[in-house]
C-alpha cells in the first residue's frame, strides 16, 4: 500500500528548479533511501513533504488524501515526522524537556503533563538515552544529538518518520548503532525515508533507494540496482559499490 506519494512535484527559487517534476513514492512499512550530490534537492523534497515549503506545482498525498498546501504543524499531526540535517535541538533545555515537546504538540491530542513526560522517558529509552536524560541537549555528544532528534520525532507517534542524514560526523561504531535504531524503528511499523550519504548503511538498510541530481530523478530501484546503474555512478557514486 502506498504510504505517500509525490506527483510532479516542483520548487523553483527565483529561476533556479531546486526540485523539477519529481514522481515519487513509499509503501508502508518500506525504507525508502533519497541519495544524491550535494545540492541535488534531497533536503528541499523533505521541505516539501512536511510543509516546511510550499511546492511552486505538484501534489503530495498521505494515505490517499491530498496534503498539499497543510500547515506544517498539521502535517506532522497527521503522522509525517523528521529530523534535520543540523541538528534543531532547544540546547539549554534538558535532554527529557526536548522530547516533551514531541509528546505535548506533536499528536494533536490532549496530553497531560504526567503523560507527556512518560512518553518522553519511553523514546529516550528506546533511542538508548535514558542515562542522560537530564543533561542539557547542548552538552550531548553530535551521535546523542542526533538521537534525541529521533526522540523528539518519535514521541509525535508517528507513521512516517524522514530522516535526514543523521548518520552524518559519526564513526563507524556509531553509524552501526545507527543503522540498527532504523531498524528497530520499521519494527515497530514506521515507515522510514532517509537522505544519507554513508553508502555502506543505505546499500544494507534500505528497501529502494530515489536518486536525484540538479532536482531530477535520475534513477529508482533497489539497492543492487542503483548501484550498477551508469548514471547513478557517472554523477554519484563514481565506482560501482
Amino acid at each position: 500500500m502506498r504510504l505517500l506519494e509525490g506527483e510532479g512535484l516542483t520548487r523553483h527559487f527565483g529561476g533556479l528548479a531546486a526540485v523539477a517534476g519529481i514522481d515519487f513514492h513509499v509503501d508502508q512499512g518500506e525504507i525508502l533511501g533519497l541519495i544524491g550530490p550535494n545540492g541535488a534537492g534531497k533536503t528541499t523534497l523533505f521541505n516539501l513533504i512536511s510543509a516546511a515549503l510550499k511546492p511552486t506545482s505538484g501534489t503530495i498525498s498521505y494515505q490517499g488524501s491530498q496534503i498539499t498546501g497543510l500547515p506544517p504543524y498539521k502535517i506532522c499531526r497527521l503522522g509525517i515526522a523528521r529530523t534535520f540535517q543540523t541538528v534543531k535541538i532547544f540546547a539549554h533545555l534538558p535532554a527529557v524537556r526536548n522530547v516533551i515537546v514531541g509528546s505535548l504538540f506533536g499528536t494533536g491530542s490532549r496530553t497531560s503533563g504526567a503523560e507527556a513526560l512518560r512518553i518522553a522517558d519511553e523514546e529516550l529509552e528506546f533511542v538508548e538515552l535514558s542515562s542522560l536524560r537530564n543533561v542539557p541537549a547542548g552538552d550531548l555528544t553530535l551521535a546523542a544529538q542526533k538521537r534525541l532528534e529521533v526522540a523528539r520525532a518519535l514521541a509525535t507517534h508517528p507513521t512516517l518518520l524522514l530522516l535526514d542524514e543523521i548518520m552524518a560526523g559519526l564513526t563507524h561504531t556509531e553509524v552501526d548503532e545507527a543503522m540498527d535504531l532504523i531498524a528497530r524503528i520499521r519494527a515497530r511499523g514506521i515507515t522510514v525515508i532517509m537522505i544519507e550519504h554513508v553508502m555502506h548503511a543505505i546499500m544494507n538498510i534500505c528497501d529502494r533507494i530515489v536518486v536525484l541530481d540538479f532536482g531530477l530523478k535520475i534513477a529508482e530501484g533497489t539497492p543492487a540496482e542503483v548501484a550498477v546503474d551508469e548514471k547513478v555512478i557517472e554523477v554519484y557514486l563514481g565506482e560501482e559499490i
